[in-house]
C-alpha cells in the first residue's frame, strides 16, 4: 500500500524490464525526431526554433516552487530524464485517454496506433517526478525533444495532490491539443481496440505501450480502472486473433 506522501524509490532499484528503444542518448543526439520524420514523412514536425519558443514560454509561466513533471503514460516506466524525487499523485480536471494518433514510433501512416494524452475532465493518478533546480533547463530541453516533436501536446502547469488530497506542488503536464490534427479522442471502442492490437512502429506496438503503462501504474501501487479494462480487452483480442474491423 502506498502512503499519502507517496514517496517512491528510484526505478533503477526495481527489477529490470525490457530495454526501451526510446533512450536518453536518442534524444540527446536529435535522432528521435529524425526517426519520426522518416517513419511519417507527411506529418509536420515542430522546428528546433518552435520547440525552443514553446519551452521558453512554458518556463516563463513557471509558478514558484519546485519543478515537478506529471507522468501518466510512458514517462512512468521510461522517464529518460534525471529525476531527484518520485511521488505518487493526482491531478484534477484531466483524465488519461488514448486520444493521440501515432503515425510513427507506436504506429505507421498505413496503420496508425494510439498513445496517451491528458484529455479534459475527471482526474488522473500518476507519478510526479521532481527535477533538481540545477537541472531544470537541461532536462526540460531534453523532454521537449521527446514530447513536443509534433506539437500535439499543450504543456500546462497543474496542481498535483498526494493520495490523501493535499497539494504538494505544481507539475508540468502534457495535455492533448483537442484542435490538433492528430487528436483521436472520439473513436469508438472497436476502433481503439483495432488500433491497439494492430499498430506498431520502431518503438514497439501500441499494445505494448498500453501494457507497460498498466504495469507501471501497478508497480507504483496505482490503478486505472479504464486502463485495466481496456488492457484486458486487448489481451483477449490478441489471444483470440479476432481484431475488430480486420478480415479473419
Amino acid at each position: 500500500m502506498t502512503s499519502c506522501t507517496g514517496h517512491l524509490p528510484d526505478p533503477a532499484d526495481a527489477p529490470p524490464i525490457e530495454r526501451a528503444a526510446l533512450s536518453r542518448a536518442l534524444l540527446e543526439t536529435g535522432a528521435f525526431a529524425e526517426i519520426i520524420a522518416r517513419e511519417a514523412p507527411s506529418r509536420r514536425l515542430l522546428t528546433d526554433a518552435e520547440r525552443e519558443q514553446s519551452l521558453r514560454a512554458t518556463l516563463d509561466a513557471r509558478p514558484a516552487g519546485d519543478v515537478w513533471l506529471f507522468a501518466y503514460g510512458s514517462l512512468i516506466w521510461n522517464p529518460t530524464i534525471h529525476v531527484a524525487e518520485r511521488r505518487c499523485g493526482w491531478i484534477v480536471g484531466w483524465h488519461r485517454a488514448f486520444c493521440l494518433s501515432a503515425f510513427a514510433g507506436r504506429g505507421s501512416p498505413d496503420r496508425p496506433g494510439l498513445v496517451l494524452g491528458l484529455d479534459t475532465g475527471g482526474a488522473c493518478s500518476g507519478v510526479a517526478l521532481r527535477i533538481a533546480e540545477a537541472d531544470v533547463e537541461r532536462e526540460l530541453a531534453l523532454l521537449w525533444q521527446r514530447e513536443m516533436v509534433s506539437g500535439a501536446y499543450v504543456p500546462r502547469w497543474l496542481e498535483v495532490h498526494d493520495l490523501c488530497g493535499g497539494c504538494f506542488g505544481t507539475a508540468l503536464a502534457f495535455t492533448i491539443d483537442r484542435m490538433g490534427c492528430d487528436y483521436a479522442g472520439n473513436l469508438t471502442l472497436d476502433a481503439v481496440v483495432q488500433r491497439l492490437t494492430t499498430a506498431a512502429g520502431s518503438l514497439g506496438s501500441s499494445a505494448d505501450y498500453l501494457f507497460r503503462t498498466r504495469d507501471g501504474l501497478r508497480a507504483n501501487g496505482l490503478s486505472d480502472a479504464y486502463l485495466e479494462w481496456l488492457a484486458a480487452i486487448v489481451e483477449h483480442t490478441l489471444s483470440a486473433g479476432a481484431v475488430p474491423g480486420m478480415a479473419r
